[in-house]
């Protein structure tokens, strides 16, 4: 259902804003099995995070439960972050993640971020607020 409902809002950003599209959802794809293992993106175009940050974006990423641990969270994360400076130039990064989400805690952490606040979200509750600037 959470899937579901993340899926239903991004149509509908999309439709707001067709040449938003590079920024929202894609695919993880294990190309060995040739499967959808989940799915990561960014909450939009610059300009568009928890922080309100002019020129920041903010990643989000799931990966489905049978495929966790595996890698895949931290490998889309990094990939995305490497596209969005090569080819848009964005060199700040947030992400929001539930207090009690040890295994995206674990990734921003790996990759640098550093924890700068919280915020209550509506539908998720409290998170915490990382930001890395590259």
């Amino acid at each position: 259902e959470h899937d579901a409902r993340f899926l239903r809002y991004r149509k509908e950003q999309l439709q707001r804003d067709p040449d938003a599209s590079e920024w929202l959802v894609r695919a993880i794809v294990d190309r060995a099995m040739r499967t959808v293992v989940g799915h990561a993106g960014f909450h939009g175009p610059p300009g568009v995070n928890a922080l309100g940050e002019a020129g920041a974006v903010e990643l989000g990423y799931t990966v489905f439960p049978d495929f966790r641990r595996r890698g895949y969270a931290s490998e889309a994360v990094a990939a995305l972050m490497r596209w969005a400076r090569r080819e848009r130039h964005v060199h700040v990064f947030v992400a929001s993640v539930a207090p009690d989400n040890e295994p995206s805690l674990a990734i921003v952490r790996k990759l640098g971020f550093e924890h700068i606040g919280e915020h209550w979200d509506d539908e998720d509750g409290r998170e915490l607020e990382f930001r890395l600037e590259a």
